[in-house]
């Protein structure tokens, strides 16, 4: 299904869905005891469509998973990256299909059976407004349901499910909003509003940084030496895709390699590996294909995903668009230079090592919560408008500074 086709049936299905769900569940959660939250034992999270996100959340379901058994609901092309730090077990992640409107449906049953099945108590939607997901948390059968509300907003109606609305802070890095969402499963401050009435420090927010395998570090390295030919070199990693969902989020493909070029003709001594998944590899040979050096070098789809970290742990850095690849990098602290532009770092911005490159327009940034991250934008001159020699001279005085 395309991105657009699933924000229409979010929209049209969405709010009557939504509408009709309150008044189900107002009379359902009388006919059901009470639950303290102190009594709430298993805790299903519910974040499905960004694979970064799932290393954003990773302290919030590290600080759940310390005194209950947490679980996880995500689409099955983005499961991989609950892999990088494992701290939901496989055994308790669902993963749901969403090729097709019919796998979608499908998929939806087997996730509320097996949410009966795993007996979920308390269901945490981590999605900004999404109103598939919050009618996913009122049919999970869960007795409370944390998620984001913004009050006032009627355009962002998605009912009146939450046991446990939080509201949703734009101020503050969307990891810290995560672990807000945390907080009704600590207190019992459920009757204030709006929640949560506390300062989230830095320290909450903290990854736990990842130490890749031997064996997969040596399959990186087998792999490389397929491809590169000089292997003595130092490698930076340039991320040219932002995926599908956001195309906006791309610097411009000239602006890559004009950067590329400039980096390999420098003395900063490395050779560039190009990343990506299979299906973008076309694309990253175009790259390439323009530069023709084999000091650039295109290993898109060459390795598997779990051996993403153990790639970050033998290079020096590596610039990239807003998408997963800063975020996967920041669990291993790679350093990262990370390219923004309809969206704001200050909110999305890695967790750990990462340099945002920003111009800061006035338009920018246009796709947030409130809009449901759908920008009218069809020329994305916050990208644009970022000159490939400036972001040279910062990423050169980071590898001069390592030699």
């Amino acid at each position: 299904m395309t991105i657009d086709f699933m924000r229409k049936v979010d929209y049209w299905a969405g709010i009557p869905l939504t509408a009709l769900l309150t008044l189900w569940i107002r009379v359902v959660d009388k006919l059901k005891a009470k639950v303290s939250y102190k009594d709430v034992k298993r805790v299903l999270f519910i974040e499905l469509s960004e694979m970064g996100s799932a290393i954003l959340a990773d302290p919030a379901l590290k600080r759940v998973g310390k005194t209950r058994e947490i679980f996880f609901v995500i689409f099955k092309k983005n499961a991989a990256s609950l892999g990088i730090f494992k701290t939901v077990p496989e055994k308790n992640i669902f993963k749901m299909r969403d090729d097709s409107f019919l796998t979608l449906v499908i998929d939806v049953f087997r996730f509320l059976f097996w949410c009966r099945k795993n007996q979920i108590q308390a269901v945490i939607d981590l999605e900004t407004f999404s109103r598939f997901t919050a009618a996913l948390s009122a049919l999970t059968g869960a007795v409370i349901r944390i998620g984001f509300y913004n009050p006032r907003s009627e355009g962002l109606y998605r009912g009146a499910i939450l046991t446990h609305p939080v509201g949703y802070n734009p101020h503050i890095h969307i990891a810290k909003n995560i672990v807000a969402l945390t907080d009704p499963l600590f207190s019992s401050a459920a009757g204030e509003s709006p929640l949560i009435k506390r300062v989230i420090g830095d320290d909450e927010i903290l990854l736990t940084e990842v130490s890749p395998p031997k064996e997969s570090v040596d399959r990186v390295w087998e792999a490389i030496r397929r491809r590169v030919k000089n292997i003595s070199t130092k490698f930076f990693l340039v991320n040219v895709n932002a995926g599908d969902f956001l195309p906006q989020r791309k610097w411009p493909k000239g602006s890559f390699q004009e950067f590329i070029k400039k980096l390999i003709f420098s003395n900063a001594g490395v050779t560039v590996l190009l990343t990506g998944s299979p299906k973008e590899r076309p694309s990253v040979d175009e790259v390439a294909l323009n530069i023709n050096s084999d000091r650039c070098v295109n290993i898109a789809g060459d390795l598997r995903f779990e051996d993403l970290p153990a790639l970050y742990s033998i290079s020096e850095g590596m610039l990239t668009n807003d998408s997963g690849p800063g975020h996967f990098a920041s669990a291993v602290g790679l350093k990262t230079f990370v390219l923004f532009g309809p969206e704001t770092p200050a909110l999305y911005g890695p967790l750990r090592n990462a340099t945002p490159i920003y111009a800061g327009l006035a338009c920018s940034p246009c796709v947030h919560a409130f809009n449901h991250r759908n920008t009218p934008c069809t020329d994305n001159q916050c990208l644009k408008v970022i000159n490939p020699e400036s972001v040279f001279k910062q990423v050169h005085q980071f590898l001069i500074s390592r030699t």
